[in-house]
């Protein structure tokens, strides 16, 4: 392997790997939205009951 190949691959190799702990933290990092946790919590109207 040629000077000019190994350096694309490293380069490569830490950005993509980079950029993977920077989304993984992201992720983790995000707090989460304040959704109802199931559905009927979600309908406001009273047509569907808990069976």
């Amino acid at each position: 392997m040629n000077t000019s190949a190994l350096v694309v691959m490293l380069t490569t190799l830490l950005l993509v790997t980079g950029l993977m702990i920077y989304f993984f933290a992201k992720v983790l990092t995000t707090p989460p939205k304040p959704e109802p946790d199931s559905y009927l919590d979600n309908d406001d109207e009273d047509l569907r009951q808990p069976q």
